[in-house]
């Protein structure tokens, strides 16, 4: 693949992360139209479908083809071609259609092709904030399933949230589901020491989980206020539950909180009591959920280090998602918000390398030429779920709004938005 013109060119394996774990990755076949939902989904997200998928029907990357999971083949109308040449002015036509009876929000981790019609572009704890400030009758939110779930429960019942392609998933929102967490939580409490522990979940996770993060006393964070969220907690209680990514929660608890590594446990869903003894989680400050990203969990050491030989100079900056090891060589560590705002206040001639996801480091070479940026390693990937939304799908959400025909609806479910509710509101008073 070639890097932007801005970008310094290198030697880039561009991997795209659909190859997904059969037990842990995301789940969610390419749709248009209504939610075709596997079970972990719906346990997630508390969606009823009259039709559904299993895990393990899921097809790894480059071992098969499903072609009803091709993308726009559920679409109850066409998806415009992405060759289409008239693409970008019937974009333009359907935006300005719509005028103030919709907001396009706009993740940046999300393709230039889309960024260029968002009208507000962010990361998951902006664009919250915009969603649950909104007066606009369609939110149309070009991220992942969470952030418009997210948008759905901040905002009014008058109000509709879209999401473009209901396949835009996350990996890391399903290594946690309800049933696990709630086993995790029986368990403390027969330790006698869930009443002590206050539950700080990302804002990576399905509604199920923020709804039991709001039953139970807790808070949804973001990488932008993390430290914040952690500080809260153990303002009100001995210890955490950091759900679901672990890296996120040890980097904060350690290198901004000022525990040690020891203070911190790894909880494994997958066995018995976590595959910890009880000592360990009476010992812990935090406990952490063994989730991560699949993307910024591939950045490492090695990585860094070669960057920094092959270019004198240069400083590394890299998002807390990432392992605890590259994080703590890292020169700047911050949410995709900070990574923007270093790179754009930094002088003519700085070179960063960069790790996050490849969609912004490469906006970020385009918009500072005068700077040398690289991603930090040559092996680097996209969101692959984050990019299923694209212009014909934008194209074909919005056309059907103009239309009268309201497509590809989030809704979370009453229950399950009561409590979430809670935990995003105390998210957006910290």
């Amino acid at each position: 693949m070639a890097a932007a013109t801005s970008v310094r060119e290198i030697d880039v394996e561009v991997v795209d992360v659909s190859v997904v774990s059969v037990v842990m990755g995301s789940a969610y076949p390419s749709q248009c139209a209504d939610a075709t939902a596997t079970p972990l989904m719906r346990e997630n997200v508390g969606m009823s479908t009259s039709q559904s998928g299993a895990l393990t029907n899921l097809l790894l990357l480059g071992r098969g083809q499903d072609l009803e999971s091709e993308r726009g083949v559920s679409c109850t109308g066409d998806l415009p071609e992405a060759s289409d040449p008239d693409l970008i002015s019937r974009a333009k036509i359907a935006r300005a259609a719509l005028g103030n009876r919709a907001l396009v929000l706009g993740h940046h981790y999300q393709r230039d092709e889309v960024i260029a019609f968002a009208d507000i572009t962010g990361d998951s704890f902006k664009l919250a904030q915009a969603a649950e400030q909104s007066t606009a009758e369609y939110i149309i939110f070009c991220g992942v399933h969470f952030m418009a779930e997210s948008a759905d429960i901040l905002t009014s019942t008058n109000q509709k949230v879209i999401l473009p392609d209901l396949a835009a998933g996350c990996s890391m929102a399903d290594m946690a589901t309800a049933n696990q967490v709630q086993e995790c939580w029986s368990q403390l409490s027969a330790l006698g020491i869930a009443d002590k522990t206050i539950p700080v979940t990302y804002m990576n996770s399905s509604a199920a989980i923020k709804s039991f993060t709001g039953e139970n006393g807790g808070t949804i964070c973001t990488s932008s206020n993390a430290k914040q969220s952690m500080e809260w907690a153990l303002s009100k209680g001995e210890k955490i539950l950091f759900l679901p990514d672990q890296h996120l929660g040890r980097n904060t608890a350690v290198l901004s909180l000022g525990l040690s590594l020891s203070d911190c446990v790894l909880w494994n869903p997958w066995k018995p009591m976590g595959g910890l003894t009880a000592d360990q989680l009476r010992a812990a400050k935090v406990i952490l959920w063994r989730g991560h990203c699949s993307v910024h969990g591939r950045f490492t050491v090695d990585a860094v280090n070669e960057v920094r030989n092959r270019l004198p100079g240069v400083k590394v900056l890299v998002h807390p998602e990432c392992q605890h090891d590259v994080v703590s060589i890292a020169d700047v560590v911050g949410s995709t918000e900070v990574i923007i705002r270093t790179v754009k206040q930094s002088p003519a001639g700085s070179k960063w390398a960069i790790g996050t996801e490849l969609n912004l480091v490469s906006r970020l070479g385009k918009t500072h030429p005068d700077k040398e940026i690289v991603f930090l390693d040559k092996t680097v990937c996209y969101c692959s779920t984050m990019n299923r939304i694209d212009l014909p799908h934008l194209v074909w959400a919005m056309e059907s709004l103009v239309a009268g025909h309201v497509v590809n609806q989030i809704k979370v479910a009453p229950d399950i938005a009561r409590f979430s509710k809670l935990a995003l509101e105390q998210m957006l008073a910290l």
